[in-house]
């Protein structure tokens, strides 16, 4: 008798629905209940999974993709993984212009997935030919028939999020949640997920995390774009130079921003505390919700969502390397609380 095997048909049948997990010690002295939307259990390992699928699936039903198209990305990592995957299980070809700022790790996965990677230098100006963007925009004008996603300036990054991760969420939490803190780089995952959020209840706060060095808090406080915030910072995907269509800012209620160390710090006292292996945004969200805490923002009625957008293995060369820490002066070498000691058996 023939019994019918259970199997997905690709890894792209896997994206989303992603799990919310309670965090129960890192901020066990904070009023609330706090919880992770764990988007690293996407196949892609991050939240790009959504909106490379999204964008595609729908260049596609516009007749703009066909079978060996090349598909044109600018990425810090994430974003690029999502389309190196989408693009091979679907046949397209994929070329990324990314950041220096990038770990290896992350060119190294992309590479691995057969894209072809530009890495442009991350403290040039956003018009400059050799930043990322622009590199990506005349790749596109090179190649005959290729397709620019475009994430920062296509509206599909924030419908991805508002047709998927915001309903999720707000299933999963049976309509109570308070709070949603999210990173914002594009700003898709926390402008899709926000105006989902809003039309359902427009008391909950949607609070964004920036980085220094990023313009994102002051433009949305002052509609101003202020070229005096820009400085080089070291956390990847969050925070920009310049302002993304893709960020809808009327659903932020507020911007909070976080250094490198402490956020890096934090990204590895998730791990040790609640044994979740995340990315260095993650972190930083993390820092934020501290910060925020301090603020007096929550209550013990408070519900409390966080997006974890991506996986540690991501970032081994960097904020998982004792070796970085160190040379970026994050501690120093005699007192990492976090160095463990490696014996070799002979």
């Amino acid at each position: 008798m023939n019994k019918k095997v259970k199997a997905y048909k690709s890894a792209l049948d896997l994206i989303g629905k992603t799990p919310l997990i309670k965090l129960s010690k890192i901020l066990k002295n904070i009023p609330g209940n706090f919880y992770a939307k764990v988007e690293a259990l996407n196949p892609g390992h991050s939240n790009k999974d959504r909106i490379a699928l999204h964008i595609i699936e729908s260049a596609e039903k516009k007749g703009l993709l066909k079978p060996g198209s090349t598909i044109i990305e600018t990425t810090s990592g994430n974003t690029g993984f999502s389309l190196a995957m989408v693009s091979v299980i679907k046949g397209y070809n994929c070329i990324l212009a990314v950041s220096s700022k990038s770990s290896r790790d992350k060119i190294n996965m992309l590479k691995a997935l057969g894209a072809k990677v530009y890495v442009c230098p991350a403290h040039v100006s956003a018009d400059d030919s050799r930043s990322y963007y622009q590199v990506a925009k005349r790749l596109h004008e090179e190649i005959k028939g290729s397709f620019y996603i475009n994430q920062y300036f296509n509206k599909l990054n924030i419908e991805a999020h508002y047709k998927t991760t915001g309903p999720e969420i707000w299933n999963q939490t049976n309509g109570t949640i308070t709070h949603l803190i999210a990173s914002s780089g594009t700003g898709g995952t926390i402008s899709g997920i926000g105006k989902f959020l809003k039309e359902k209840n427009s008391k909950i706060k949607i609070i964004g995390v920036d980085a220094y060095g990023s313009v994102l808090k002051k433009y949305h406080e002052t509609n101003e774009f202020d070229e005096d915030e820009i400085y080089p910072y070291r956390i990847e995907g969050l925070g920009k130079n310049l302002i993304p269509t893709a960020t809808d800012f009327d659903v932020i209620d507020l911007f909070e921003k976080v250094n490198d160390e402490e956020s890096a710090h934090s990204s590895r006292e998730i791990a040790l505390k609640e044994g979740l292996f995340v990315g260095y945004t993650s972190g930083a969200t993390m820092q934020a919700v501290k910060q925020l805490a301090k603020q007096k923002i929550f209550n013990r009625n408070s519900n409390v969502v966080m997006i974890f957008c991506d996986h540690g293995s991501r970032y081994m060369s960097k904020i998982y390397s004792d070796k970085w820490m160190y040379d970026q002066g994050f501690y120093d070498s005699e007192k990492s609380e976090l160095e463990k000691p490696i014996e070799y058996i002979k």
